[in-house]
């Protein structure tokens, strides 16, 4: 990874901090909007926790877990903790809902076309054809039904803590406590 692109990463998390802050500032949440986004957010962390738990980067084509029906597990958890944020974030004049379409025109038009040219490039070139047969049988982001062939490693907490996902989760109860919080207090 070049200094630019660590630079890049590191502004690219300050300005997603900051607009989670705005977010938490404007917001006007109600228990239903906290419940149903809670609810979402949840799940897409258990996904993530899931993935993390097998993710060997670089290490081995991970074809075990979640990753053996969603090329990009993480992701869709990403994408479902976007969604129930915004949810549960409620504001006025519905700005969550102008973030939220927001936060997927970058996610689908921006993080997810890079994400894919630069990680499928490293991966095709780490696992070869392995890689590439794994890439036309398992779909990018939406899971399908049948599990992909092979990869029967378990899931382990150690992998979780090396892929920082506690920093995750820690972030998600802190966001969904403050909003608890403006719940319970308007």
């Amino acid at each position: 990874m070049t200094e630019r692109s660590r630079t890049l990463g590191r502004i690219r998390l300050a300005a997603v901090y900051v607009f989670i802050a705005v977010l938490i500032d404007v917001s006007r949440p109600t228990r239903a909007s906290l419940l149903a986004g809670a609810t979402l957010t949840l799940i897409g962390e258990a996904i993530r926790i899931w993935a993390a738990g097998h993710l060997t980067k670089s290490v081995r084509l991970v074809t075990s877990g979640p990753y053996a029906y969603t090329q990009n597990p993480l992701y869709l958890g990403r994408l479902l903790i976007l969604t129930g944020l915004a949810i549960a974030a409620r504001t006025e004049g519905y700005l969550n809902l102008l973030a939220l379409a927001l936060g997927y025109a970058v996610f689908f038009f921006y993080y997810i076309p890079r994400k894919l040219r630069v990680e499928g490039g490293r991966l095709a070139g780490l696992h070869g054809e392995a890689f590439e047969q794994y890439h036309r049988s398992v779909p990018i982001l939406v899971p399908r039904l049948r599990r992909y062939p092979g990869g029967r490693e378990g899931w382990s907490f150690r992998l979780i803590v090396a892929n920082q996902e506690p920093l995750v989760l820690t972030g998600i109860v802190l966001v969904l406590a403050l909003l608890a919080w403006k719940t319970a207090h308007p």
